[in-house]
Formats: structure tokens, sequence, C-alpha cells
């Protein structure tokens, strides 16, 4: 029986995303600073899917993840490259990226974990003024026929689950 698989959120995402790059003078950032905005706004951090704020920056959802339990590490000051934040800011990022991974591990138990950084547009940044790591849990064959037939990655639970899952476990650590 044929079944369908509906991940809209991901159609929207792409749409918005080149109405903003047709919209926004070249060399100019695609998407808002929303790293800052959740830095910010802590009143709002279950809205903007944060997990854990550490003294220097926090742990968010991405809102469009490769995989389950993709999250962000970032500091709450923006700054575009490694090297520009102090000593003191890099051991909190690398701190914040070591938590997140501590919480993929707990949480969802993956056969392994991808831990990266794309510094710049070039290196693929969606986000290039405001430097963040990546922390996305991975199992043996998920990478499946979805993504090299039809480009789609399929996400299993609802990014509120998943925020409820990480804030239960963060709470215990």
């Amino acid at each position: 029986m044929h079944q369908d698989l509906w991940a809209p959120w991901r159609m929207a995402y792409l749409r918005d995303l080149e109405r903003r790059r047709s919209e926004i003078p070249e060399g100019e950032p695609v998407l808002a600073d929303f790293i800052t905005h959740a830095w910010e706004n802590p009143d709002l951090d279950e809205d903007s899917l944060v997990i854990h704020r550490s003294k220097l920056g926090l742990l968010m959802l991405n809102r469009f993840p490769y995989a389950n339990g993709h999250l962000l590490a970032a500091l709450g000051v923006a700054k575009p490259r490694l090297l520009d934040h102090t000593p003191e800011e890099r051991a909190a990022f690398w701190e914040l990226v070591d938590h997140g991974v501590n919480l993929v591990e707990r949480v969802f138990q993956p056969h392994g974990v991808n831990m990266g950084v794309n510094q710049g547009d070039a290196a693929g940044a969606g986000l290039p003024q405001h430097l963040h790591a990546h922390v996305v849990p991975r199992w043996s064959g998920d990478v499946n026929f979805m993504s090299a037939v039809a480009g789609v990655r399929v996400v299993p639970e609802s990014l509120e689950s998943v925020a409820s899952r990480f804030r239960e476990a963060n709470e215990s650590v």
C-alpha cells in the first residue's frame, strides 16, 4: 500500500529563503539572526526552542533539522568567525558543543554524532553573521531513499516533543 509522507515545513522554508534572496540586496544575509533574538529574549525560550543557557551562550533546536534532535550551539554575542571570539568565549562555545553532544547521546542514544561549524557563506553557513555549531545525532542507515530520490529528510518527531525531551534531560545534568 502506498502511503504519503508530508513535511510541509520544508517547502515553506525553501520558498521563504528564495523570497528573501530575491528581496535582499547582494551581500546581505538571507536569514535574520534568530540566535541573537533567542539570546536577548530568554522569556521566549520555549517558542525559540532553546534547550539550555550558559553564562555566554545557548543550545537550541534547529527549526529545520537534518535529523531528529539536531541542535545548534552558539554564543550570545554574534561574531562571524571563531577567531573573532576571545579564548574564554571559544572555550564557552566548545563547552556548549560538549553539553549538546551529551544531551543528544543521553536522549536519543544515536549510533554516532556529527558536529560541525560552517564559517562563512562559502562554507555553507546559513547564518554567516553568527557563528554556531551543529550537533546532529546519526543512526546507521539513516540516509535512505527519501534523501537520495526526493531530496527530502524524514524527521519522525515534532520539534516540541524533542524540545521537551531535551529540557527534561537537561534538568538532570
